[in-house]
């Protein structure tokens, strides 16, 4: 994150959070606001990529909804299994 564009928040945090935070900051010699940036980057990362996910399986479930297409899991589980023993093969074809 670029200094010119960051811009000051105030959070309220208990006091044993805070203590914990100094205590990390110290181990890994950097500021408590260092820790705090870098905790709030990875949860927003992690959280973007669940957000993610989840859209998919909505956009996922919604099509399944319309078009009934699907693949069983014995095809699903034999195609996983073919590409886990390292062989290049195509995703089974959805059917009705």
């Amino acid at each position: 994150m670029s200094t010119a564009t960051a811009r000051p928040v105030a959070i309220k945090i208990d006091l044993d959070i805070k203590e914990r935070v100094q205590r990390l900051a110290e181990a890994r010699q950097r500021t408590p606001h260092w820790v705090m940036r870098e905790a709030i980057r990875q949860y927003v990362e992690r959280e973007e990529k669940r957000e993610a996910f989840r859209q998919e399986a909505m956009t996922a479930w919604s099509e399944y909804c319309s078009t009934g297409q699907h693949v069983t899991m014995e095809q699903a589980d034999e195609w996983l299994g073919k590409l886990a023993a390292g062989q290049g093969v195509d995703p089974p074809e959805c059917h009705a």
